[in-house]
């Protein structure tokens, strides 16, 4: 039997056996919700209906009613876009990355992120649909024959990139968070008492026994598809940013955004994992699982990647001026002096001075200043987005194409219906699959419990 050191904090703490664990995951599944669920959840879902709303009106109206114009062709959307794709980063990172290296730790919160991952591109595809005004010809992005004979989509355009990535990314996580349930899915099964609830979570188990043979080809597939998804980790936001970096305005046409898109998105979906997994374990009463020290590692890649993307930050303005390029430099200038300074100072102030607070150990595995700081690093990475975009495009090369771009309330109100969407499914997932990956847990139990860790450390 393998121990770890008595130093190391557990990672399950109270004295907790094998049948508390399965008893208190599936405890929300098979109780009636708690005041706290339905008061999150009536919150999420007034956000999500003004949402519909806002998108029905935008459908209906045209893009028109966006605060668009000629200069300023993206925006809103398109920040949204890349700020949702971010956040499902952290779900197969938290997950392929952290099982390929063995880390133990990963095991409470990896069925939340990959969740988070699935719901967060779910919201992220909304986007470039209404934003073609006629989402009813949307499938004239993937590359299908059609009606027109033998007009085919543009390969040479980084937009269509995306379609492939960001849906083979959706695939594979979805099937890596599918696989993952599939144990957990058995055990709610062999608890259910209604029959209709036994069937259902029956055939979402194929069947499973707990076998040795079923445990070998579970690790084998999960082992797989982790070693699929890690490159996609990479390769995803890389294709997002060259949506960017292969055009040739100021401000966006440079060679560091593929790694500073990354390391941005790594850490948006960090800080949302935080946000998200502070508020469940609450509502959820799961705080002997989502320990502290859970929240401090991930606290510590958050300032970690917030201090990658501080140096993209620096080397951004370094090269514009180093490069002698009047426009680029007149970029950088703008953005920091213009009239968008608030966006970009709000952002250098989320993005890089606040992650430098977590080098102090009692801020970092403070849960309040967590949660607000998690908070302060989704804002923060939604301004990179509207400053990339919105402080690029606002200050064409022609003084009399210059404009300002102000959002309207439907724009406002789409973004606000997203966060509301998103929520709305993770409550409901909540509430119907185990949030925390119960078989894992317990491979754990033995040398990571707190109750069985002093027992050996006492030689009993």
């Amino acid at each position: 039997m393998h121990y770890e050191s008595p130093i190391r904090e557990p990672l399950i703490v109270g004295d907790k056996s094998y049948g508390d664990i399965s008893r208190e995951i599936a405890a929300p599944i098979e109780g009636k919700a708690n005041r706290s669920w339905w008061i999150v959840f009536s919150i999420s879902l007034v956000a999500f209906l003004w949402g519909v709303g806002c998108i029905l009106y935008t459908i209906g109206e045209g893009i028109g009613v966006w605060g668009l114009n000629k200069t300023v062709g993206w925006a809103w959307d398109i920040t949204n876009f890349v700020w949702w794709v971010g956040i499902g980063h952290a779900g197969t990172l938290i997950s392929a990355v952290l099982l390929l290296f063995r880390q133990k730790w990963r095991m409470s919160i990896n069925r939340s992120s990959e969740a988070m991952t699935i719901f967060a591109v779910v919201q992220a595809a909304l986007f470039p649909g209404i934003h073609m005004g006629r989402i009813w010809l949307a499938y004239f992005v993937f590359p299908i024959p059609n009606q027109f004979g033998s007009l085919w989509v543009n390969f040479n355009s980084p937009l269509l990139w995306d379609v492939f990535a960001i849906s083979t990314y959706f695939s594979v996580s979805l099937v890596f968070w599918y696989i993952g349930l599939i144990p957990d899915f058995a055990m709610i099964r062999d608890r259910a008492i209604r029959p209709a609830a036994k069937r259902i979570y029956g055939i979402l188990s194929f069947g499973w026994g707990g076998k040795a043979k079923h445990w070998q080809r579970f690790e084998e597939v999960s082992l797989v598809l982790a070693g699929l998804a890690t490159p996609l980790v990479l390769s995803v936001h890389t294709i997002v940013s060259f949506d960017f970096a292969t055009s040739v305005i100021p401000g966006w046409h440079t060679t560091i955004f593929p790694p500073y898109f990354v390391a941005g998105a790594i850490f948006s979906g960090f800080a949302m994992v935080q946000t998200l997994l502070i508020i469940m374990r609450k509502v959820l009463n799961y705080e002997h699982y989502i320990t502290i020290k859970h929240i401090e590692y991930m606290n510590i890649i958050i300032m970690l990647t917030g201090s990658i993307v501080g140096i993209a930050y620096i080397t951004e303005l370094f090269i514009a001026w180093y490069s002698g390029v009047e426009y680029e430099s007149y970029a950088f200038l703008n953005r920091a002096t213009g009239p968008y300074w608030w966006a970009y100072w709000s952002m250098m102030t989320c993005n890089v001075i606040s992650p430098q607070l977590m080098w102090s150990k009692k801020l970092r595995t403070n849960i309040v200043f967590t949660f607000f700081l998690s908070i302060v690093v989704n804002i923060g990475m939604w301004f990179e987005r509207f400053v990339i975009i919105v402080t690029s495009l606002h200050r064409d090369y022609l003084p009399s194409s210059w404009t300002m771009f102000e959002p309207t309330f439907v724009d406002v109100g789409i973004f606000v219906g997203t966060i509301g969407f998103f929520f709305v499914l993770f409550l409901l997932y909540s509430r119907t699959f185990p949030v925390i990956a119960q078989a894992e847990l317990k491979t754990i139990l033995k040398s990571s419990g707190s109750e069985h860790k002093k027992l050996h450390h006492h030689g009993e």
